[in-house]
């Protein structure tokens, strides 16, 4: 007889949990890419309007990093108290401080009606919303990957992952649709706006069915040995943290460098491109949202077959791919841009996204697969959101300044194929996760978190 603690849920339970995580991460990224969007788009305008133009987004830039700079103290102190608490409590804090400094964004005033003050209040929303994010990604994933099979595990946790597609869908959706119902002055006005005032909405829906679901079994059955442990030997449990540096010092490592390739070309590929677009190609800012738009769409498709991939031959296969595609692609990336035509936009945006979902998908379970249960929240989420500081943070950033500087796109190119070089060593020196028994992988023990098993045999362990 299965265990509870153990039992694979019921395919209608799985589903619902992915549901909840698809949904809520699509909410959180909307509003985290709604800020990226309007910062290369109105910002510069509404925020900086004494710099510049290039000058002043690059300003708006750099707020769109501190939020980047907020996420690895939200990965710290969301994965201490996840691993403590749980998946679920954590992951509806995160989905309310998020959507409220969203909504908020919405409401404050602009430069010319409050002077500086106006970049400040900014820059301070903007970190409540990196906070929120830095914690809301290891959550999300691990609620899925700690309620799913071993052997589909890859496919099962990159639907979370695709919220980041559905939330850049959703975002340039709504402000591609308002530049094209509003005039320039009005959308400047007041237009830009609406979206923030609409992730007020999303959040109560995401809410609803976040609170839905049940806490993560792996994490119940590892509390309830832990509680155990304490009972019968006294023993004090170390903060997640330190367990983490202890034993997964090198997990922390390779996720790190696995996230660079990703994380800096995703941005450069999404948030940057509106700006060269826009720009040195002197396309429309309709035009570029629409290509981004549609190649989003491909995107949240390319992320579950990816990641069903991971499955069959590995996470490791799947991600070199991704990391050597989007290196070998960025000459023709912006040979492509640089054509001028809609149509050629839209194929270099493609192709690099799906090209990213080859790291992307995997990456859930494969982090998730890396670390203990009682430290995996704090292990992810410390990999992931660490390296964002380095990699997606200052990418718009670097790569308007290289554009500045330059007036080349030979620079920027260069630039995300060093990132991949760094992706590929990385991917190099991690170990083989698929077949890990996340069961099996528990918090005190070197050898634990390095315990193999087949799907058949995580399957024979919960009969």
């Amino acid at each position: 007889m299965s265990s509870p603690a153990t039992a694979p849920p019921a395919p209608n339970s799985l589903k619902r949990i992915v549901a909840a995580s698809l949904i809520g991460t699509t909410i959180e990224w909307y509003d985290f890419f709604l800020y990226g969007s309007a910062a290369a788009l109105v910002f510069n305008k509404l925020f900086f309007p004494e710099s510049d133009p290039l000058v002043g987004t690059l300003l708006s830039f750099l707020t769109y990093a501190v939020g980047f700079a907020a996420r690895p103290l939200g990965a710290l102190v969301f994965g201490h108290y996840g691993d403590r608490l749980g998946r679920k409590k954590l992951l509806v804090l995160s989905l309310l401080m998020m959507g409220g400094a969203t909504f908020a964004i919405g409401l404050l005033p602009t430069h010319a009606t409050i002077g500086s003050a106006a970049p400040v209040l900014l820059t301070v929303l903007r970190l409540v919303q990196g906070f929120a994010l830095g914690g809301e990604w290891g959550g999300a994933v691990l609620l899925v990957s700690e309620h799913g099979d071993a052997e589909r595990r890859g496919f099962w946790a990159s639907w979370p992952q695709t919220g980041a597609p559905a939330g850049q869908l959703l975002a340039t959706g709504v402000l591609s649709a308002l530049t094209a119902l509003l005039s320039d002055a009005a959308f400047t006005s007041w237009g830009w706006r609406i979206p923030f005032l609409l992730s007020g909405v999303l959040v109560i829906v995401g809410l609803w069915i976040r609170l839905s679901v049940d806490e993560s079994p792996v994490f119940k059955a590892a509390l309830a040995q832990a509680e155990q442990r304490k009972a019968a030997a006294g023993q004090v449990e170390k903060m997640p943290l330190v367990a983490v540096l202890r034993h997964h010092w090198r997990d922390v490592l390779v996720a790190m460098g696995a996230r660079m390739a990703e994380n800096i070309s995703y941005y450069v590929i999404t948030a940057f491109i509106l700006v060269y677009a826009t720009t040195a190609v002197e396309m429309s800012k309709q035009t570029a949202l629409n290509a981004v738009l549609i190649a989003s769409a491909v995107h949240f498709a390319a992320i579950p077959l990816w990641g069903a991939l991971s499955d069959r031959i590995g996470r490791r296969p799947v991600y070199l791919i991704g990391a050597i595609g989007v290196g070998a692609w960025m000459f023709p990336f912006f040979a492509l841009i640089d054509q001028g035509s809609f149509g050629s936009l839209l194929l270099a945006v493609t192709v690099g996204l799906v090209l990213h979902g080859a790291m992307y998908a995997p990456q859930a379970a494969f982090f998730s697969e890396m670390f203990a249960t009682r430290m995996r929240y704090s292990g992810a989420s410390i990999g992931a959101q660490f390296s964002s500081v380095a990699a997606g943070a200052p990418a718009p950033l670097i790569a308007t300044a290289l554009l500045a500087d330059y007036h080349s796109s030979t620079p920027i190119a260069l630039y995300v194929i060093a990132a991949a070089l760094l992706t590929v060593v990385a991917i190099a020196c991690a170990k083989e996760t698929r077949h890990r028994n996340l069961n099996d992988v528990e918090p005190g023990s070197d050898g634990a978190a390095d315990s193999v098993s087949s799907p058949s045999a995580d399957a024979a362990r919960t009969a």
